[in-house]
C-alpha cells in the first residue's frame, strides 16, 4: 500500500527524444543561408548540363556531373565544419598562415603551367589551386592574428603588421600569375582590417596608396618602357573602357559577353541561344557562365541569380552581427567581403563595367577548388551561426 501511495505521489518525467534534425544539428544552422548556396550550386549544375552539351564530344554530361560531384563534396565539407567550434581557429592561426604560403608557394615548383601561369597542381581526379582555398585560410588567420594583437604596440605599427600579412599570400598569387585572385586576397585584408577597428585614416591612407600604384602600374610603368604587367593581363585591365576599340582581340570577350547578356531580354533565348551555341561566348563555362544564364534565362534568370546572391550575403552580412566573440565578427566580416566582391566583379566584367581578371562566380562557375573552398567558407559561417543559437541556449555541444 505505502509503495503504491509513493508511486503515485512521484511525478513522471519524460524525456522527449530529439529529431533527427536537432541530432544533426540542423535547427541551429542558418536555414536560408544554406537554401541559398544550395540553390547556387543545383542551378550551376543545370546552366553547364545545358550550356556544354557539345564541348567534349562523346562525353556531354562532363561538366555537370564533375561539377555535381563537387557541390556534394563541398556540401559534405560543409557539414563537417559547421560541426565544428570555429573559435579553435583562432588557435592554429600560425599553422593555418604558414600552410597558406607554403601552399602557394609550393606551385612555382610543383604546379603545372597552363595559360602562361602557374597555379594549380594536377592531381588524379581534378587539379588544385591553394589560393582558392587560401581565401578562407586567410579570413581566419587573418583575424587571429588582430585578435592577438590588438593592445601589442601603436595603432600605426598594428596597421602595418596586418598589412603585412595579407598582402605576403597576395602578392605571392600575383606572381603565379593570378591577378584576380590577388586582388580578391587584398579586400579579405582590408575587411578584416575595417572590421577590426582600423583607424579610419589608415584605411584612407591605404586607400590612396592602392590608387597611385594603380596608376604606376598601368600608366607611368608602361610609359617609360618598363612595364610590370604582362601584356595580356594590361589590356584585360583597360579593355573594358572601350571595348570596340579592338573587338577582335582585347575587348573581343568582353563584347561577346555583353551581346549574350542582352540578347535574352525579359525570359531568354532558351536553345536559340546562338552566342552560347555556336562557342561567340568564351569561357562560358567559368569566367561568363552569367553572359550565359543572361541569353538562356534571360532578366528572369539573372534575377533569380542575383536575388539567391543577395540572400547569400545578407545572412553573411547578419551572421556578423550575431557572433558570440570578436573573433567570430571579423571571420563573418572577411568572408562577407570576399564572396561579395567576387560576385560583384565577376557580373560586372560580363555586363561591361569592371575589368575581365579571371575571378570565378561563387558556386556557380565550373571548378572542383573554387566551389570546395566557398562550400567551406559557407560551412565557417554556419558553425558561427549554430555556436550563437547554441549560446543563447545555454548549450555549448550538439
Amino acid at each position: 500500500m505505502y509503495a503504491t501511495r509513493a508511486r503515485q505521489a512521484r511525478p513522471e518525467t519524460f524525456t522527449a527524444r530529439p529529431s533527427i534534425a536537432e541530432r544533426l544539428g540542423l535547427p541551429y544552422m542558418d536555414g536560408p543561408l544554406l537554401f541559398a548556396a544550395v540553390a547556387l550550386a543545383a542551378f550551376s549544375v543545370f546552366v553547364l548540363s545545358e550550356a556544354t552539351l557539345r564541348d567534349v564530344p562523346g562525353s556531354p554530361r562532363y561538366f555537370a556531373d564533375r561539377q555535381t560531384i563537387y557541390a556534394l563534396i563541398g556540401l559534405v565539407g560543409m557539414y563537417a565544419l559547421a560541426r565544428i567550434d570555429y573559435s579553435r581557429f583562432r588557435e592554429l592561426r600560425v599553422g593555418i598562415y604558414t600552410f597558406l604560403c607554403v601552399s602557394i608557394s609550393l606551385v612555382f615548383v610543383f604546379g603545372f603551367a597552363a595559360r602562361g601561369s602557374r597555379r594549380a597542381f594536377d592531381l588524379p581526379f581534378f587539379s588544385f589551386q591553394p589560393s582558392e582555398l587560401g581565401k578562407l585560410l586567410l579570413v581566419l588567420a587573418l583575424a587571429g592574428f588582430v585578435i592577438d594583437g590588438a593592445r601589442r604596440g601603436s595603432a600605426r605599427q598594428r596597421t602595418v603588421r596586418y598589412l603585412c600579412l595579407g598582402f605576403a599570400p597576395a602578392a605571392l598569387v600575383f606572381l603565379q600569375p593570378d591577378l584576380g585572385t590577388a586582388l580578391v586576397f587584398a579586400v579579405i585584408t582590408l575587411a578584416v582590417m575595417y572590421v577590426g577597428g582600423v583607424r579610419w585614416t589608415h584605411l584612407a591612407t591605404i586607400g590612396a596608396a592602392l590608387v597611385a600604384l594603380v596608376a604606376i602600374v598601368l600608366v607611368a610603368a608602361p610609359t617609360v618602357g618598363a612595364p610590370i604587367l604582362k601584356g595580356y593581363q594590361e589590356e584585360r585591365l583597360t579593355s573594358f573602357l572601350d571595348p570596340s576599340a579592338d573587338p577582335s582581340d582585347a575587348g573581343y570577350q568582353q563584347n561577346q559577353a555583353m551581346i549574350a547578356s542582352g540578347a535574352g531580354r525579359v525570359t531568354g533565348r532558351g536553345d536559340r541561344a546562338t552566342q552560347t551555341r555556336l562557342d561567340f561566348v568564351p569561357e562560358r563555362h567559368t569566367d561568363f557562365i552569367f553572359a550565359v544564364i543572361g541569353e538562356r534565362y534571360g532578366f528572369m534568370g539573372a534575377a533569380l541569380v542575383l536575388s539567391l546572391y543577395a540572400l547569400l550575403i545578407w545572412r553573411a552580412l547578419r551572421i556578423v552581427t550575431l557572433s558570440k566573440n570578436s573573433y567570430g565578427t571579423l571571420v563573418a566580416g572577411g568572408i562577407a567581403a570576399m564572396l561579395l566582391f567576387q560576385v560583384f566583379v565577376n557580373v560586372g566584367m560580363n555586363l561591361g563595367i569592371m575589368p575581365i581578371t579571371g575571378i570565378p562566380l561563387p558556386l556557380l562557375s565550373y571548378g572542383g577548388s573554387s566551389v570546395l573552398a566557398t562550400f567551406l567558407a559557407i560551412g565557417v559561417l554556419e558553425s558561427i551561426h549554430v555556436q550563437a543559437r547554441l549560446g543563447q541556449r545555454g548549450r555549448f555541444a550538439w
